[in-house]
């Protein structure tokens, strides 16, 4: 049996989260009160009271006191008959640790004591990237609906709970801290699955360049004894007056890896869009689209420190994927100093190199140098950032912006011409609009 939120503190910062005004740089919460303080009817009745008195003794006039009976009274009512709530605990049960960004997440917060008790005033102190949604209140639970706003590891905050006495007059605070939640990027749609020219000798569902055992007909030859008859072509073998036999392509898997470019979170200054976020989520849809192929997919993330998960398979590596990464974003803190060495095991020999970047930090080239110079095919994704905005009439802005054009531009040209696909993945489009071109030819290695 729930009740409405009840006003004071925990209205205000129920309202306070509902309107989505947390404070993101707010610092953790100081510890809680201990032991038993006056609850906000006693100091009323207590001022009452005081004043009533007060007011009598300056005054001098006896019938002044007759005010400080009223409050006095209440208190002398108000005051528990049975022993006060005492062995105060506070468990947070949190529904699901790991969601998609704009899932729900329910929490249960079951206090428990001993002795009488009243209500109970929650105060709620989220953290990053979670809404409270809804805060219902119980007799001896706190329940909230909370929304995951962005991807990443986040904090969910701590709950305060205010114990009353049967009468209101006295409380105890128990705090219950609500642990963190892995938040999961939604993927982007695709199904487009491009593979490079070389092909390991794994089985898997891509027509490779080989003869062998496939679905896929590449041509005909001619018939050799032992092969079997069901294979022969006969609208062949009626032209050429011989037996020929269907001819399939062999079919492999591809080892793929997708490299993220976490060097530094660019916001587009039309949308507001972060580059970190677009980037995850195409890469969550790579990753998912190479899964469903039964492919080996790993992933590195460049960027202070160099994280990375070699290939693996199957549905459930999904989440391991992206779980390794989520520490990139932690409470919106994430560094970026310094870049070292791709370790080998992370780039196994021929694997499909995809690099997700905004192209804005030039330390990212020495990254696709060091892909290149392991003779992994490559492509490029670019996620826009937009231009920078130029105010109307800044003759140096608007030629400062025409460089930044062509220096972008330059770069594009330069990956190009060493023989790297580039593509560009805009927002709000499908990942597949970007891969189609490169399923006119197959993509190339570098040189060793």
């Amino acid at each position: 049996m729930t009740r409405p939120v009840p006003a004071g503190r925990a209205a205000a910062a129920a309202q306070r989260a509902l309107n989505g005004r947390q404070d993101e740089n707010a610092e953790p919460p100081p510890p809680s009160p201990a032991g038993w303080r006056a609850g906000e009817r006693g100091l009323r009745l207590g001022t009452l009271a005081v004043v009533a008195l007060s007011a009598a003794l300056i005054t001098g006039r006896p019938w002044v006191l007759a005010l400080a009976a009223v409050p006095l009274v209440l208190l002398a009512l108000a005051l528990p008959s049975g022993p006060r709530p005492d062995a105060l605990t506070a468990v947070a049960d949190v529904e699901s640790r790991r969601c998609f960004e704009g899932e729900r997440v329910t929490v249960r917060i079951a206090v428990d004591h001993t002795g009488e008790a009243g209500r109970l005033d929650p105060g709620v102190v989220l953290g990053h990237g979670v809404r409270l949604d809804r805060l219902d209140v119980g007799t001896h639970h706190v329940d909230l609906v909370l929304t995951a706003r962005r991807w990443g590891r986040w904090t969910l905050g701590t709950v305060d709970v205010d114990v009353y006495d049967r009468g209101g007059l006295a409380r105890r605070t128990v705090r219950a801290g609500l642990g963190e939640i892995a938040v999961f990027p939604v993927p982007e749609q695709a199904g487009l699955t491009p593979i490079p020219v070389r092909l390991p000798q794994r089985l898997g569902e891509h027509a490779s360049l080989q003869r062998g055992e496939g679905v896929e007909v590449t041509g005909v030859h001619p018939y050799v004894r032992g092969e079997r008859q069901r294979r022969i072509n006969w609208p062949a073998t009626t032209r050429r007056g011989s037996l020929q036999i269907h001819e399939f392509a062999a079919e492999r898997a591809v080892d793929t890896v997708v490299l993220l470019d976490v060097l530094a979170d660019v916001l587009d200054p039309a949308t507001g869009r972060s580059s970190l976020d677009e980037t995850f989520r195409t890469a969550a849809g790579l990753v998912r689209a190479y899964l469903r192929t039964h492919d080996r997919v790993g992933v590195v993330s460049v960027g202070g420190s160099t994280r990375w998960l070699q290939p693996g398979s199957g549905t459930p590596y999904f989440y391991r994927i992206v779980e390794s990464v989520l520490e990139v974003r932690k409470d919106l803190a994430y560094r970026t100093a310094g870049l070292g060495p791709l370790p080998p095991p992370a780039l196994p020999q021929g694997a499909l190199v995809y690099v997700i970047t905004p192209l804005t930090d030039p330390r990212i080239l020495d990254v696709l140098d060091q892909v290149r110079g392991r003779a992994n095919p490559m492509v490029v994704i670019e996620i826009p950032t937009g231009d920078p905005v130029v105010e109307p009439g800044d003759t140096e802005g608007e030629f400062a912006l025409r460089l930044w054009r062509a220096d972008r531009d330059a770069m594009r040209f330069a990956l190009v011409q060493r023989g790297i696909a580039v593509v560009t993945h805009r927002p709000g489009e499908t990942l597949d609009l970007a891969l189609a071109p490169l399923l006119r030819t197959r993509i190339h290695g570098g040189t060793r």
